[in-house]
């Protein structure tokens, strides 16, 4: 605890989890002022993000980035998940749809390429595993196609139905989870020193022991959990104040709040000269949210949802998600990086930011 007290006084950015407790207080007292619950939950979650990924680290360094990346991956997705499963209960599609292709987008592009340039403006050139990058690749393109068919099969010649729709999709759900479990099963099981880190990082700061760290990461998990709550309440009608569609909501805002933790902790290795676990965050958390928050989110939205939702996004949406993915093959393939190949990779990301805004699609 002394250590964490020491951490929060002499971090600046730290000292916004000030705005955590007042959140709550808002909440109760002006539940009314949707703008403000969303500008302070924004805030609330920048530094709870700060915190996650401080804690991440300490962990990866005695597990390994490979771990450690797919840890802070699945924690930083519990925050979309929450989103994702709010707005389900509500009854809001297409906030739920744009929520997971921007997600995957974001990861795939933004966190990415900001890793790749922030790392590079440190470092003159970064090698990182190829064969961690081309695997997540891979799933991510087996999730498009996923993504892919339900689209296909609605816009062909002989259009079935929408409860074939919803069959196809929950067929494809389970396969989506069933793979990417085996894929989890082939990195850190039976090939797992295929995925050993390339090294060379930067010490650092010295990590905290693992059990201050796994609370850490359990008790900030809970409270940004807590916080998302609040920002999905708000985020609707702030969107509405500052003319954003529920899509570019979706899409844009809640996939970078949302994903504030994981791009937190990538972007704090990749100036480490950690590019392993920058690119291992990135690509892990996009496949994770494709191959298993999608489905799960399609199985559990016949539990909580009005009506089942199924995997048919706007036509856009797959294009943008499949861009993403060849993009991603693209940059990784070499295995090095230097700070152009983030600028190329995050004006694709802003290509599809200003279409979104521009032109949001029709209502599914």
């Amino acid at each position: 605890m002394t250590l964490l007290l020491k951490e929060i006084r002499h971090n600046p950015m730290l000292w916004l989890l000030a705005f955590v407790p007042v959140v709550f207080a808002a909440e109760k007292l002006v539940p009314g002022s949707q703008t403000l619950l969303f500008m302070l939950s924004v805030l609330a979650i920048v530094p709870l993000a700060a915190l996650l990924s401080r804690a991440t680290e300490s962990v990866a360094a005695k597990t390994g980035d490979a771990a450690g990346g797919l840890l802070n991956a699945t924690l930083g997705n519990l925050t979309e998940l929450v989103i994702a499963l709010a707005a389900l209960r509500a009854g809001e599609y297409m906030l739920v749809k744009a929520s997971i292709a921007g997600a995957i987008v974001a990861n795939t592009l933004f966190m990415l390429g900001a890793s790749f340039l922030l790392g590079g403006l440190k470092h003159h050139v970064q090698s990182f595993n190829v064969v961690n990058a081309r695997v997540q690749a891979g799933l991510l393109f087996l999730a498009t196609v996923g993504l892919l068919i339900p689209s296909l099969l609605s816009r062909g010649d002989a259009a079935p139905g929408a409860a074939v729709i919803q069959q196809v999709s929950v067929g494809l759900s389970v396969m989506l989870i069933a793979a990417y479990a085996l894929g989890l099963l082939f990195s850190l099981k039976t090939h797992r020193e295929l995925f050993a880190s390339e090294g060379g990082g930067e010490e650092g700061e010295t990590p905290w022991p693992m059990g201050l760290a796994l609370a850490t990461l359990a008790g900030v998990t809970v409270l940004v959990a807590l916080v998302s709550e609040v920002f999905v309440g708000s985020v609707e009608e702030a969107g509405k104040a500052f003319g954003m569609s529920p899509a570019f909501v979706g899409f844009i805002v809640v996939a970078l709040v949302g994903g504030a933790a994981e791009m937190s902790a990538a972007f704090s290795g990749a100036r480490k000269n950690r590019l392993d676990l920058s690119v291992g965050i990135a690509l892990g958390s996009a496949a994770q949210i494709a191959l298993f928050v999608a489905p799960v989110l399609v199985l559990l939205s016949y539990v909580l949802g009005p009506m089942p939702m199924d995997l048919l996004f706007w036509p856009g949406a797959v294009v943008m998600i499949f861009i993403a993915t060849l993009t991603a093959a693209l940059v990784t393939s070499g295995g090095r990086s230097a700070w152009f190949v983030g600028v190329l990779v995050l004006m694709v990301y802003f290509m599809f930011a200003l279409t979104l805004y521009l032109l949001p699609p029709r209502a599914l």
